[in-house]
């Protein structure tokens, strides 16, 4: 799926990071959201890769990356530790400043990363999402009803972790909605995507992930006391994602940051999978400035 790309582990203290490093050019970070990992940009990734030097990561915890051991403050799986891990990763690959792209919590991550490290990043694009604050701010019916697993994912360990690992499969199939069958998920991807989240120990790094964020996360934020992103911020969105029936994402993000654009594109929460075409094209003439 990433052919001419070479895979790269590095130790960035805590733990170990996985990384695939293709192309050449200005360097371009790629960060993957749950339950995946950097298979996600597998449809995009090689035509970034023709003008960027395109790292794809697996954030701690998720992938082939190593699983550090959790804190009861749960500040092992916070934005700020997973985002010190790949400001780490660049400097190791030689790339002091650059461009960083997420999805899903890969955005939660860059978007710490660039409020707490933001000499180090020229552009960012956050995909299918808000601010973390912002979601928890404004919970109603719709919102639980399509974040549902934020609430689970939340709960004391070991419940969801117990429960996901009955039959951790179905709940992939459940929470990729069905995209398996519509072929914007691979066969490959998926079995990827089952290889590595099928793992007791990642299934509980992950319920860490949503347990910070709902946490160590918010009170990270609070501390910034409304200190906003700097750097040029693209924000794409699925046309029909929670994210785009519940939210005005622009309007939301202006309010995080300075200099903000993006678009809608066509399909669900899974926009590299779901509308390639369309989620490259906006991110090679954003980064391509």
């Amino acid at each position: 799926m990433f052919e001419g790309f070479q895979r790269r582990t590095i130790d960035v203290g805590e733990t170990t990071i996985n990384a695939l490093v293709g192309g050449s050019g200005a360097p371009l970070l790629l960060l993957h959201g749950y339950p995946q990992t950097h298979v996600m940009w597998h449809r995009i990734a090689p035509a970034l890769a023709e003008r960027f030097t395109v790292v794809a990561t697996d954030l701690r915890g998720y992938g082939d990356s190593g699983v550090p051991a959790s804190s009861d403050d749960h500040f092992s799986f916070s934005k700020r530790a997973t985002a010190a891990d790949q400001v780490t990763v660049m400097e190791r690959l030689g790339h002091r400043r650059f461009m960083v792209a997420g999805h899903d919590r890969g955005a939660r991550v860059t978007h710490r990363l660039v409020l707490d490290w933001p000499d180090r990043v020229s552009r960012a694009a956050v995909l299918d999402i808000v601010p973390t604050p912002h979601v928890f701010a404004h919970v109603d019916k719709a919102l639980a009803t399509a974040y549902w697993h934020w609430f689970f994912l939340i709960q004391k360990a070991d419940l969801p972790e117990r429960m996901i690992g009955a039959d951790p499969e179905f709940y992939l199939q459940r929470l990729l909605g069905g995209l398996t069958q519509t072929g914007a998920i691979t066969d490959e991807a998926f079995a990827e995507y089952r290889r590595c989240f099928a793992q007791e120990a990642r299934i509980h790094a992950t319920c860490e992930d949503y347990r910070a964020g709902a946490s160590i996360d918010l009170t990270h934020h609070a501390a910034d006391q409304g200190r906003k992103i700097t750097c040029p911020l693209l924000v794409l969105w699925g046309a029909s994602s929670g994210v785009g029936r519940m939210y005005k994402p622009l309007e939301v993000w202006r309010g995080w940051a300075d200099d903000v654009s993006g678009q809608a594109v066509p399909g669900g929460h899974f926009l590299p999978e779901e509308a390639p075409r369309e989620t490259l094209d906006a991110m090679l003439a954003f980064f391509g400035r």
